[in-house]
């Protein structure tokens, strides 16, 4: 698509394997869509190439779960969308990585957070999240220092679908960090919530506490941001079941979930599985799009 051709709204630019949720994006707001040809080199290198001309605004659309070549694409293709017309450049990344280590907890780390936020903040003007995974640190800005540092959740999202699931659950965090969504859905339909308390070993060795809240008898949701190698949420399952929980889903903005993670988790006892399509999985639920297309029109 020639630049005389594209909508004055502007131009989504996207990967093959996101091209579906992206064009949807692009529909609702008007905006043309483009997918960015992607070819890999024997020595493992990457060429890219974009229309030959791109309109003042452009939205570039990547996730980054298996962040590490996505950076990469990332570097190549905002800048190469710079020189191609591109005054406003977006980036919506439903998952962002690196985002968990915001300090140098033992001498000579690298402050991923820091450095990737610093990063993103030199290619792009705004960027736009779901639930990014921020500990020490209150809002994106401080994270991604641009302008327009947007930060949806998929956790009100995530209580709409539950609540034609399941009659007033019990939401349960299964740790502490998992609060701030936890409390965020459960407010939305005035349902009791609480979280347990994680123990960390390893990273796939948590021991799991639970609350003094009551769960006898109860139809318990365990949410959180992110799902990844399942060993949390298994182990929370397992306390609720023998707690007396009549059942046990798992709720997830980001259903990372490593290889052999779903089925540990269900191995646990829980029963269903609901995510939001931030990252395409067999437990998508919910959609983000319209979050997002609401988003973009209100840059």
């Amino acid at each position: 698509m020639s630049l005389s051709s594209m909508p004055a709204a502007g131009c989504v630019l996207c990967f093959d394997d996101e091209a579906s949720q992206a064009g949807q994006a692009a529909s609702a707001c008007g905006m043309a869509l483009a997918v960015v040809e992607r070819h890999r080199f024997p020595d493992g290198e990457l060429r890219l190439r974009l229309p030959a001309a791109l309109p003042a605004r452009v939205v570039l659309w990547r996730g980054l779960q298996q962040p590490n070549e996505k950076l990469v694409e990332l570097l190549l293709a905002a800048q190469t969308a710079r020189t191609l017309g591109a005054r406003h450049l977006t980036l919506v990344s439903p998952y962002l990585a690196y985002m968990r280590q915001d300090i140098a907890f033992n001498p000579g780390e690298a402050i991923s957070q820091r450095i990737v936020g610093g990063f993103l903040a030199q290619l792009f003007d705004a960027v736009i999240t779901v639930d990014p995974h921020l500990h020490r640190v209150a809002t994106l800005f401080e994270a991604i220092p641009v302008k327009d540092a947007i930060a949806l959740s998929g956790a009100p999202l995530l209580a709409d679908h539950i609540a034609t699931q399941r009659q007033r659950p019990l939401l349960m965090g299964p740790d502490e960090e998992a609060l701030q969504w936890v409390a965020l859905a459960a407010d939305r339909h005035g349902w009791d919530h609480a979280v347990c308390r994680k123990t960390r070993h390893g990273d796939c060795e948590v021991d799991i506490e639970l609350p003094g809240q009551p769960v006898a008898g109860r139809v318990v949701v365990l949410m959180d941001d992110v799902a990844s190698s399942g060993h949390t949420l298994a182990r929370a399952a397992v306390k609720l079941r023998a707690a007396g929980a009549v059942s046990v889903d798992v709720a997830v903005t980001h259903a990372l979930f490593a290889p052999g993670a779903v089925q540990l988790v269900r191995s646990s006892g829980v029963g269903e599985i609901w995510s939001t399509d931030c990252i395409a999985h067999a437990s998508n639920a919910v959609s983000i799009v319209p979050a997002v297309v609401a988003a973009l029109q209100g840059l």
